[in-house]
């Protein structure tokens, strides 16, 4: 009898929402390899979905999508994020019928909302220039971040590129950094002289100090010799803007910003710019040149033959 109740009891368990989305990562997880960032997004957003509807699966109705949208809107969160939560809904549901969890997928013709592209901030040149050198590198926390900055701002990784390289990514030699992006894409991204001194200094000095007697291969760690984290390094960047005396709305992501903005204007080729920053589709960086017209406009204005004719 204690065996027909526990196995009518995983039975109940295996139909419940909260195992279809553990299978579901699993899913994504070992079989579509995505990415950390991805996964991790992807089970917060269906977490908050079966918080809400508490219902069996066979049991959810698109009205309760619906009603879950907007529960979202009402407190506040932005468009963007709505959007995603509707694209993992919809994969999930995806799933649940290609699997004969469901005979029915509800979010089959559930439209996500179009997003209005935003301009991103940026920093200007002698911004990012005071920003960096704002940093106290008479120690090795201090000099762990100046490098971090030189090489964010010479490359334009994503914040969780930077603090996931190994010390064997860099090529000291050649100037290069090999990095894993979004969906596991790997790319090599050059860097200049003067991130390339800095790195090679604090490989020398400030990393064997911080690591004690640590071992692994991260390239930046922290106080006490583990890798320094998104968090860690967002934390550390606000205080360096503070000091710098910089007013803007600062993230690691506002290097990646300025680093793309300022090669547009000073005439990088998009197609390379793309390639740089890691975007599969070239729409993505053609944002940047929104933040660029004014730079267009004066090119313009300067050398078409009837620019300046009244």
């Amino acid at each position: 009898m204690l065996l027909k109740v526990e196995c009518c009891t995983d039975l109940l368990w295996r139909n419940t929402v909260d195992f279809l989305i553990d299978e579901f990562i699993n899913f994504i997880t070992y079989e579509k390899n995505l990415s950390e960032n991805t996964v991790q997004a992807y089970s917060s957003d269906l977490k908050k979905f079966s918080d809400s509807v508490k219902k069996k699966i066979n049991a959810i109705k698109l009205e309760d999508v619906y009603k879950f949208i907007a529960g979202l809107k009402s407190a506040g969160v932005k468009n963007k994020t709505i959007a995603r939560n509707i694209v993992s809904l919809r994969n999930f549901f995806l799933f649940l019928k290609r699997e004969e969890h469901l005979s029915i997928n509800i979010m089959e013709n559930f439209d996500v909302p179009k997003v209005e592209k935003y301009l991103p901030s940026y920093l200007t040149e002698d911004e990012v220039n005071k920003l960096i050198n704002s940093v106290d590198t008479s120690k090795p926390l201090g000099f762990r971040d100046r490098t971090m900055l030189e090489l964010l701002y010479a490359t334009g990784l994503r914040v969780s590129e930077l603090v996931n390289i190994k010390v064997n990514d860099i090529n000291l030699n050649e100037g290069y950094v090999v990095c894993m992006g979004k969906g596991r894409k790997e790319r090599i991204v050059p860097f200049g002289n003067e991130a390339k001194n800095y790195i090679m200094e604090y490989l020398k000095v400030s990393r064997p100090l911080l690591m004690g007697d640590k071992k692994h291969w991260i390239l930046f760690v922290n106080r006490f010799g583990n890798g320094i984290s998104r968090v860690g390094f967002f934390k550390n960047l606000k205080k360096i803007a503070k000091i710098a005396g910089i007013k803007k709305n600062i993230s690691p992501h506002t290097l990646r910003h300025s680093f793309a903005t300022h090669l547009l204007n000073h005439s990088a080729d998009l197609r390379i710019v793309q390639e740089l920053l890691g975007h599969s589709n070239i729409s993505t960086t053609q944002i940047y040149t929104n933040v660029s017209r004014k730079k267009i406009k004066n090119t313009y204005d300067k050398y078409h033959p009837r620019a300046k004719k009244q």
